[in-house]
């Protein structure tokens, strides 16, 4: 059993670990709030469990390896609301427990740069609620919590080409605007690293050397693809769902020197082009 790990909320990220574990032994457990991905799930080679709606304490007193990836939801975080008694009683015996949050707990700060140490200021529910989770997760006592603050992330099948190819990406342009990314695979990478170097408290930043504003990401995969440049749409008239326009609401660049020197981290993809260029090379 020192080869297992239990998957809260098996979705991109998770997935992308377990295919750098599994061929090396490991038993990957990921957990669906949804019937309809049991298989897919069991088709990558992680035994797949539907929970809510099943009893997951089991499994949870035998993995040593734990890796949150549910988001909060109106109610909070959804696993430590459901089992936050028993992660507490088996904190002291695990090795190792990931939390994936977001660089959006950071807040806006106009362009400029943040680090791990840079003070919580979110400046959106979403990010409100994960400064939140974090904290909770941080109250355990003896739990060897991870937490990794992921900028936006893309990778095979998330990605501008589609729209690109349909001729509906648009280039918003807000002046000043900057965002982090960070490519899935280079997410698993430092996953892995730390669950081999343990470090427990530790708080580390995921993403790339090149923060870019937005519209630069979009010309380019334009340019990879050889269509013509997106239409440029000024972001206060664009129309754009709520959710598409809270992302605006935030401007930073991320640091992500701390893992680096940490555990040795090397982005695989070090800017949005070599991700780019890579992901249409796989045709995703």
């Amino acid at each position: 059993m020192e080869k297992t790990l239990l998957s809260f909320g098996h979705g991109f990220s998770a997935r992308a670990l377990a295919e750098r574990l599994i061929p090396q032994g490991w038993r990957i457990i990921g957990t669906t709030r949804s019937p309809d991905k049991m298989d897919g799930i069991a088709a990558s080679g992680v035994e797949p469990l539907l929970w809510p709606g099943s009893d997951v304490t089991a499994v949870l007193r035998r993995a040593p390896y734990l890796l949150i990836s549910a988001g909060p939801g109106p109610e909070g975080d959804p696993v430590l609301n459901a089992l936050a008694g028993e992660i507490a009683e088996i904190a002291p015996q695990l090795r190792w427990a990931g939390y994936l949050s977001t660089t959006g707990v950071y807040g806006d700060h106009q362009g400029d740069w943040v680090d791990e140490e840079t003070a919580l200021t979110p400046s959106t529910k979403r990010g409100q609620a994960r400064v939140e989770a974090e904290a909770r997760w941080r109250a355990i006592p003896d739990l060897p919590l991870h937490i990794f603050r992921l900028a936006g992330i893309y990778g095979p099948g998330r990605g501008p080409f589609a729209k690109v190819r349909k001729g509906t990406a648009r280039r918003i342009i807000k002046e000043g605007q900057v965002f982090s990314r960070i490519h899935v695979d280079d997410i698993a990478q430092a996953l892995e690293l730390s669950m081999a170097r343990p470090d427990s408290g530790a708080i580390y930043n995921l993403c790339d050397n090149d923060p870019a504003p937005p519209q630069d990401v979009i010309g380019h995969a334009a340019e990879l693809l050889g269509l013509p440049l997106p239409e440029a749409v000024e972001f206060e008239t664009a129309e754009m769902t709520p959710m598409a326009r809270s992302f605006y609401a935030e401007s930073k660049k991320v640091r992500n020197d701390r893992i680096k020197e940490a555990l040795g981290w090397k982005p695989k993809y070090p800017d949005y082009r070599s991700g780019l260029a890579a992901m249409l090379q796989d045709n995703s």
